[in-house]
């Protein structure tokens, strides 16, 4: 169909966040390292236009909240060349530790002091 499959919208968003950590200055590995997770908790992804094989996109991403505990983005996936949104979606994520259990030291983690 010369479509992208919808299911790698939300590969992009993974990648989109990994990149977020990093302007943080740090990595998912690095947290992982501390012992600490983001499994996601809840995702959505709205559908506007077809991403095209070999095509350029962008993905923006940003925080809409963050917590000790919680950390939930939003997304925009645009084409690169004409810049329509052709997706728009948000995940949330908890903190939590190898246990599974949730943890509130997230934002110390990841190198935010919380102020």
């Amino acid at each position: 169909m010369g479509v992208v499959y919808y299911s790698n919208y939300l590969i992009w968003f993974e990648c989109a966040r990994t990149q977020w950590l990093r302007t943080l200055g740090t990595s998912y590995a690095a947290v992982e390292a501390q012992g600490l997770f983001l499994p996601a908790r809840r995702c959505e992804v709205i559908y506007h236009e077809s991403a095209r094989y070999d095509r350029p996109v962008v993905v923006k991403t940003w925080v809409t909240k963050l917590t000790p505990a919680r950390v939930d983005f939003a997304y925009q996936v645009r084409d690169e060349q004409t810049g329509a949104l052709l997706a728009e979606g948000s995940t949330e994520h908890a903190f939590v530790e190898a246990s599974g259990k949730v943890s509130r030291r997230g934002l110390k983690t990841i190198g935010i002091d919380g102020k």
